[in-house]
């Protein structure tokens, strides 16, 4: 088995969701040369929602995005910046934008099924002389072989990087392990996983994926992200020491990053409760939690009736306008 794995912190990024997306340029640069010195392979910044995310539907930034990775790239050397890009929010003019700001890599976001509409941003990413990455959301949601199967097409579209993303925290850790074996079988570029913890899996699948052959491992700091946040950064570092596996990273670098700049603008403890909990067992994408706690209060309803109609009607990010209607339908059937 391999016994050496890369770490890669979306804190910034995947980490707004759970700040309402109000990073400032300050908390960009200190994170980052945190980052920095703690030795992590690459850092993702920028709105939660990716590039163009600041809108209406997904919440407004505190700051342009552009201004965040100015920052980032002011205190980063040996790291590489990263940005995440969802076809339908961000745009050609965004990508040209962060290879502007010295981005490393560009993550293009898809679902599970639908590569081919990201097939023009990867290739522009190539254009302009950064790294690709195809970033398959809510990859529980098909078979390892069919994911296998887009991940062979990707590959063929010139990418540098696949991800697997467990958007929902779904997974188990044999969901995780066949993904990554079925998919490292049939591509030749790295293989990363990225895990939410809504089921308290989110250490338990990295390792299994670590196990199964991943070269690339997600986290956040201090577990920092939607629903009930994502695998912690930290943690992983921790676990890996203990399994003899190098990172190259400083533990201890960064739990203080954690705590000195992530812990004071926590709004919440991120942990597993109830409704997140069921965002996992019906694999709904974490991004819909914070908008379903509200309409739910709005409404008087449980939230988990809610979270459990939305998993029936098998959502995926992007329908977060949904949740009203569900509301609706729901108190219409109590009449």
């Amino acid at each position: 088995m391999n016994k050496t794995v890369k770490l890669y912190d979306s804190t910034l990024r995947d980490g707004s969701h759970a700040v309402h997306h109000q990073y400032d340029e300050e908390t960009v640069r200190n994170v980052c040369k945190g980052m920095e010195e703690a030795g992590v392979y690459a850092v993702e910044v920028g709105h939660g929602g990716g590039l163009g995310g600041s809108t209406i539907q997904f919440g407004f930034g505190k700051v342009s995005d552009d201004l965040l990775l100015k920052a980032a790239k002011s205190v980063l050397k040996n790291t590489k910046l990263s940005v995440l890009l969802v076809p339908g929010l961000g745009t050609m003019e965004d990508l040209k934008m962060a290879a502007k700001y010295g981005v490393d890599i560009v993550r293009v976001a898809v679902h599970c099924t639908e590569l081919d509409v990201g097939m023009q941003h990867i290739k522009l990413t190539k254009e302009l002389g950064l790294e690709a990455a195809a970033f398959f959301m809510m990859s529980h949601m098909i078979s390892p072989e069919d994911l296998a199967k887009q991940a062979e097409i990707a590959q063929s579209y010139g990418v540098d990087y696949i991800f697997i993303a467990d958007s929902s925290g779904a997974m188990t850790p044999q969901d995780i392990r066949e993904r990554v074996i079925k998919v490292k079988a049939v591509v030749n570029v790295p293989v990363g996983v990225h895990c939410h913890n809504n089921l308290a899996l989110g250490v338990g699948n990295s390792v299994a994926a670590f196990e199964a052959g991943a070269d690339i491992i997600d986290g956040t700091l201090q577990g920092l992200g939607a629903g009930c946040g994502n695998t912690p950064t930290e943690v992983l570092a921790a676990v890996f020491n203990k399994m003899d596996v190098e990172t190259g990273c400083d533990m201890f670098k960064l739990m203080d990053v954690g705590e000195k700049f992530i812990v004071p603008i926590k709004p919440r403890p991120i942990e597993v409760t109830n409704e997140t909990l069921i965002l996992g067992y019906t694999g709904i994408y974490s991004s819909f939690y914070l908008h379903t706690l509200d309409v739910a209060k709005r409404y008087n309803l449980d939230p988990r009736d809610i979270f459990v109609e939305l998993g029936n009607r098998k959502v995926v990010g992007g329908q977060e306008d949904m949740i009203i209607n569900v509301a609706l339908d729901l108190i219409n059937k109590k009449k």
